[in-house]
């Protein structure tokens, strides 16, 4: 496994204290609605971009609706060389019901 599933007080943490990348996979209209403060928006048209221009060095937080697509994006991105990708358990629904922002 190239990933590993973090809750979402270490996401934060990773956020805060090691300006972890965020990486947001729902869908645009979704985003728009609303997303974790400075995530990015990756879909099949922009992750390769993403993938061959982020620094890999940087821990990834991978989110999703659920916390479930997550999981097999952040082990693609394991799998592309960062070195630290995260899936984040509970995704933006979470995050948000826990007043994530």
């Amino acid at each position: 496994m190239s990933f590993a599933r973090i809750n979402i007080d270490q996401a934060k943490t990773l956020i805060r204290d090691r300006q972890a990348n965020v990486v947001d996979i729902r869908d645009r209209a979704s985003f728009d609605a609303g997303h974790i403060e400075n995530a990015i928006h990756l879909d099949n048209e922009t992750v390769s971009e993403f993938v061959s221009t982020a620094d890999h060095s940087t821990p990834l937080v991978v989110c999703c609706y659920h916390g479930n697509m997550s999981q097999g994006a952040a082990n693609y991105f394991g799998e592309q060389g960062f070195a630290e990708a995260y899936s984040l358990d509970g995704g933006y629904a979470l995050w948000q019901q826990q007043g994530g922002g």
